[in-house]
């Protein structure tokens, strides 16, 4: 993956965990949907933040969108920051 994609990608993962009261805003806004207070709802939003922000990244960046092989690093960027994320969303 592209260095400055790949930075980009960490940045979004930190910003989210530092701004969670963001997501939990989101849920208090949909407080009369069963499944919008629980922590899979939060940990979705995050996880769908970040890929965006990897997606966008790639395309300014890059000028394309992301290959195959550079999808698979960003799950496995996702996959190694999943604790960080979890303790952020309980």
């Amino acid at each position: 993956m592209n260095a400055k994609v790949e930075k980009a990608v960490l940045s979004k993962i930190d910003e989210s965990i530092s701004q969670s009261a963001e997501i939990r805003k989101i849920q208090e806004s949909l407080r009369g949907i069963p499944e919008a207070g629980e922590a899979p709802f939060a940990f979705g939003l995050v996880i769908g933040r970040i890929y965006n922000s990897f997606h966008y990244q790639t395309r300014r960046i890059l000028g394309r969108n992301a290959t195959d092989a550079e999808f698979l690093e960003f799950v496995q960027i996702i996959s190694k920051n999943v604790n960080r994320i979890r303790q952020a969303y309980p």
